[in-house]
């Protein structure tokens, strides 16, 4: 199984890129996030998952080990495959994501296509406990993080800003920041920047 693959990126496409490592080119499906960073003549360094079926070999990569872990437990859930996994990983950063289990929100779920309530809920139901025992009882703090980002993403998707553009937004936000008005503004600010 290939875990780590480090090399120059030779294509980008929407949903995955080609990373050249020693003369082999390896076709890697990523988050949509990571394709619009990535550009060609790049180097890159992804954790990656093999998933093996009887027809097919694929590479899922990631540029953290925390994701990667993250989308491997997503692939314990009955009725989510890898594609599935990618695009629940699409939705957010991963506090917000592990946010939405233990706030035991589906509606954070359902946005993703192929997600109905029943197998969001499902999805819930199934992580919330390791994602408990992940943060060993800190999970109030990461609700409270989380709970802030979403009203600014929400803020910001209701604008009509794409959600790539939302998370970047997002991630860019200092960290003293206090209320969600604030980091509103300075989201705003930030996608105002050319």
């Amino acid at each position: 199984m290939i875990g780590h693959l480090e090399g120059t990126v030779k294509a980008v496409r929407k949903n995955y890129l080609i990373l050249s490592t020693d003369y082999v080119g390896y076709k890697v499906f990523v988050t949509p996030q990571l394709s619009l960073t990535s550009e060609p003549g790049k180097k890159l360094s992804l954790y990656i998952h093999t998933h093996v079926r009887e027809d097919q070999i694929s590479l899922f990569g990631f540029t953290t080990l925390p994701e990667l872990e993250f989308f491997e437990l997503l692939l314990t859930v009955s009725g989510v495959g890898p594609k599935l996994a990618v695009s629940v990983m699409s939705l957010s950063d991963l506090n917000m994501i592990k946010s939405g289990i233990l706030n035991e929100d589906p509606n954070v779920f359902t946005k993703v296509s192929g997600i109905g309530r029943k197998t969001a809920e499902r999805l819930i139901i199934e992580l919330k406990d390791k994602i408990t025992d992940e943060f060993g009882g800190k999970e109030e703090g990461l609700r409270e993080i989380s709970k802030a980002q979403a009203d600014v993403l929400d803020v910001l998707l209701a604008l009509g800003y794409s959600r790539t553009e939302a998370r970047g937004a997002l991630a860019g936000l200092p960290k003293n920041l206090g209320s969600s008005e604030e980091k509103i503004r300075e989201a705003l600010r930030l996608l105002a920047k050319p």
